[in-house]
């Protein structure tokens, strides 16, 4: 009885060994088989490729990846629309890389559980995330053109003279532009990169407002002088609302009043001539004349280039005349108005 338990025995441990040896070889097949198979419920980049050989992935990936990948971004703002190919921009794919990661992901777990899985159909549920890189130089001169085209400053309102200086008109503001280079360069590499979906993306950005506006340039200029040599008048300007409009005379022929835009430089009351050394001053020339009867500078000077400036006269019959040296007569009383109307930098435009 023992002899035959004994045999027994014998017979399950060499027929348990046969089929340990049977199933070890089996395993050690499997395994060889499928050293590069990549587990159920693996993806990359959003694509399935459980059960496949990592040829079979790559070629996969190269088919479904570099379709999307390869088609051009459209970049939209208003009228305006750019196409950015992905090659402009440097894009590369690291295959390889990501087929090699879903294959080690497969492997972990040791070779019973991956043979447990296998017989068991589970899965992995493993994503295996998208590897791709683009050139940030080359995406930030694709930013900068399409900054380039769409830029715009803006423009602050302005005070241009109407013809023959006998009025003002106002020039409005405008809005300027500017593209958010920063974020259009994250929606660009962000399109580029996406493996599913619309490549389309809208230019962000954001609007520039002038300094001085329709609104607010009044308060820029508090006064304004217009003088019109045509019609040998001063227009005084309060918030660029006209206040009063004053009879002048002006230079004559040969000894204008310089005509541009300049500032009130110089204030005086009861001012001493300063006679320029010019050939019509005569013996006068470089000569400093005090207030009194042979000063024909009267009662206030307001200066504003090169020895030119706004006086009182008693010459009252040259008002409405081209009769002066250069500068600007105007009756005593008049000048005498002005001047206390008339701060320092005042703008005076002579037209």
């Amino acid at each position: 009885m023992h002899r035959r338990l004994l045999v027994a025995t014998g017979f399950i441990l060499t027929v348990s060994g046969i089929v340990l040896s049977a199933g070890g070889a089996y395993a050690y097949m499997w395994s060889r088989g499928h050293e590069d198979a990549i587990a159920r419920g693996v993806s990359i980049a959003g694509i399935d490729v459980g059960g496949l050989h990592a040829a079979q992935a790559r070629a996969l990936l190269e088919q479904r990846l570099g379709e999307q990948l390869r088609r051009p971004v459209t970049i939209a703002y208003g009228s305006h629309t750019f196409t950015v190919r992905p090659a402009k921009a440097g894009l590369r794919v690291d295959l390889d890389r990501m087929v090699a990661d879903a294959v080690a992901a497969s492997r972990t777990g040791g070779l019973a559980r991956r043979l447990y899985r296998e017989v068991r159909h589970r899965q992995l549920h493993h994503e295996v995330a998208l590897r791709a890189a683009l050139s940030r130089s080359r995406v930030e001169r694709v930013v900068d053109g399409i900054a380039a085209t769409l830029d715009r400053p803006a423009k602050s309102a302005e005070v241009v003279p109407k013809p023959l200086a006998v009025g003002l008109r106002i020039v409005p503001d405008t809005v300027g532009l500017s593209v958010k280079r920063p974020l259009l360069q994250q929606r660009l590499t962000n399109a580029l990169l996406a493996t599913a979906g619309d490549r389309s993306i809208a230019v962000p950005t954001r609007e520039l407002h002038a300094r001085w506006t329709t609104k607010t340039l009044p308060t820029k200029y508090d006064t304004f002088l217009l003088v019109s040599r045509e019609t040998y008048t001063l227009r005084l300007y309060k918030k660029l609302k006209l206040v009063k409009t004053y009879p002048i005379a002006v230079g004559m022929a040969g000894l204008d009043t310089p005509a541009g835009l300049y500032d009130i430089d110089d204030k005086q009351v009861d001012p001493w001539w300063h006679v320029p050394n010019s050939a019509w001053a005569g013996d006068l020339a470089g000569r400093v004349i005090p207030p009194g009867p042979d000063d024909p500078i009267k009662s206030r000077w307001l200066g504003f280039y090169d020895g030119a400036g706004i006086h009182g006269t008693n010459e009252d019959w040259s008002i409405g005349s081209a009769a002066s040296h250069g500068c600007i007569r105007m009756h005593i009383w008049d000048v005498e108005d002005l001047y206390d109307r008339v701060p320092l930098h005042t703008p005076i435009y002579v037209g």
